[in-house]
């Protein structure tokens, strides 16, 4: 995982270049929102329309492109540096002085600012309370038809999951669109171990976001190797756990500077996964420390999956219908931090994924939970520590990181998806939480555990068997979190959960792709939900455990 500390050495900045701020400029309207929205196609491809129609999701303003003549105004203004905008959120990303992104603020478009040093924002949080913590080492990397593949060095880190019993079952990718955000992708166009993805035109596309052109071969090794995890293939040596998956490739971190700015890239790479269809979404970055102390996130107040840019960004690329497969960080050994994880990391909806090594056993550097508004993270745990990668000559070599066990799982997560095709995101990252070993007593360090691929199939099946005309919910006994299945068509119901005397607890409004109800502060006993929807109302016992 990168970790957003400083490369090799503290570099020593100028008190003219930490004079350029960065900054958020959020803007209050769009142009032609009724047309695009009519029309999304102007918006979207065919096959991100799909995946929104597949799972009850509107198209809305959101999906609108930011209106260009806000862009162009941006540009011509004084003293401001134009980088990169957002339409989920509706902003840009600027550099300037403090006078001169203020003086933005009176624009009739623009709705407020938000500078990325929170001291200078009116309602500022942080005031004296900045993390100044930095590192020396930015990549915490520690240097019917049944398919039978010869997985080499890499059979552990997909036997442990199970992975590999789904690719026994032909679920190896085929279908699936994963887009790797990362740092870089040099000499994937020439490299032995994606000549098959080469060969198979299962690179589809990518865009390098911070030189902003077309060129996306290039930049850090970092994102080739994470890659490799997925993608790899080199006979008898190592195969990526969705070899048979179609890939986007975007470059979205600059590997020597800090700043925020990375971010932003992050989220318009997210975008642009939305609007070409990807299912998948790995990434292998964190954010938290920066070159300016003064951007830091300090982790009571920011981390809780509503405050970074790239976690809200984030939040909004699942509502869309992608899965998010995102590493945990690897700040387990680091004490000014207290061992947590980065952003975006500590979103709900994301799978965030720690590190274990070849026998299960949590590695030391893996980020821990919980957020800062004490939910579970990581949600799962894969093979982090002393794991198999292939390097840019080609080579197997092993290295360590959740960086590497993020793109383990998102493969894996990729085949399940691909074998379940009519579930949501939603319904399948639960399917991945519910298989994982320690279910029912999930820790900081591990999360819900090790999954179970092949366990999560065959319960996903097992509901998909029973009458999809009507809601079911699951698990029953529950601890936890309970799904509720919807029938095939509906997207929207209310559930009312009621004492078995018959007294009302609470009432939930849950939509096909936002389904899962936290109840671990519910009392054990026996219960009755009523569920309430267009085509009726159904009871059904639950024991809570």
């Amino acid at each position: 995982m990168i970790q957003k500390i400083l490369f090799f050495t503290l570099f020593i900045f100028s008190s003219f270049s930490f004079s350029q701020e960065h900054a958020w400029i959020f803007f209050n309207s769009k142009a032609d929102v009724a047309n695009y929205i009519a029309n999304p196609n102007l918006m979207l491809t065919q096959r991100a329309i799909d995946r929104r129609v597949n799972q009850g999701i509107a198209i809305d303003f959101t999906d609108v492109p930011v209106d260009p003549a806000h862009i162009t105004t941006l540009q011509n203004a004084t003293g401001i540096t134009y980088k990169t905008k957002s339409k989920w959120l509706n902003a840009a990303h600027v550099i300037g002085s403090v006078a001169d992104i203020n003086a933005l603020a009176t624009l009739s478009f623009v709705d407020h600012v938000e500078f990325a040093d929170d001291s200078l924002n009116p309602s500022s949080k942080m005031q004296s309370n900045v993390n100044t913590g930095v590192y020396t080492n930015k990549f915490q990397a520690e240097a019917s038809i049944q398919t039978n593949f010869n997985y080499g060095d890499a059979l552990n880190q997909i036997q442990m999951f199970n992975g590999h019993k789904l690719h026994e079952q032909n679920f190896t990718g085929a279908g699936m669109v994963i887009a790797v955000i990362d740092a870089g992708f040099p000499n994937v166009d020439t490299n032995p171990a994606f000549q098959r993805i080469r060969d198979n035109n299962q690179i589809l596309g990518g865009y390098d976001f911070v030189n902003d052109n077309a060129n996306f071969y290039g930049g850090h090794w970092h994102g080739a190797a994470v890659l490799s995890d997925i993608a790899g293939y080199l006979d008898g040596q190592f195969i990526g756990t969705a070899p048979d998956a179609s890939f986007y490739l975007y470059r979205s971190e600059d590997a020597s500077p800090e700043t925020p700015v990375e971010e932003s890239y992050w989220v318009a790479a997210a975008e642009e996964s939305d609007r070409v269809g990807v299912d998948v979404i790995n990434t292998s970055l964190g954010y938290n420390y920066f070159d300016n102390t003064a951007y830091n996130y300090d982790y009571t107040t920011d981390l809780d999956g509503q405050n970074a840019f790239i976690s809200r960004g984030a939040a909004i690329a699942f509502a869309k219908g992608m899965i998010l497969v995102n590493s945990a960080g690897n700040s387990g050994n680091d004490a000014s931090w207290g061992g947590r994880i980065t952003a975006p990391g500590d979103v709900a909806t994301l799978l965030t994924v720690g590190a274990v090594d070849a026998s299960g056993n949590y590695a030391s550097f893996s980020s821990r939970g919980p957020t800062s508004d004490n939910r579970l993270k990581p949600d799962v745990v894969a093979e982090g520590a002393g794991v198999y990668i292939v390097n840019t000559s080609g080579n197997v070599i092993t290295s360590s990181g959740t960086s590497f066990s993020s793109p383990i799982m998102a493969g894996g997560v990729a085949c399940l998806w691909q074998a379940l095709p009519n579930f949501s995101n939603a319904e399948i990252v639960q399917f991945v939480k519910e298989s994982a070993s320690i279910f029912n007593a999930p820790t900081n360090n591990l999360g819900y555990g090790i999954p179970n691929l092949e366990l999560a199939l065959q319960n996903a099946l097992n509901i998909q068997q029973q009458e999809t005309t009507e809601f079911s919910l699951y698990p029953n006994p529950v601890t936890t979190n309970l799904s509720v299945g919807f029938p095939r068509g509906v997207h929207q119901a209310t559930l009312e959960l009621h004492s078995i005397l018959g007294k009302r607890i609470l009432t939930v409004q849950l939509q096909s792709n936002a389904n899962v109800i936290d109840l671990s502060a519910l009392a054990s006993g026996v219960y009755l939900a009523k569920i309430m929807a267009s085509t009726g109302t159904k009871v059904i016992k639950i024991i809570k455990e």
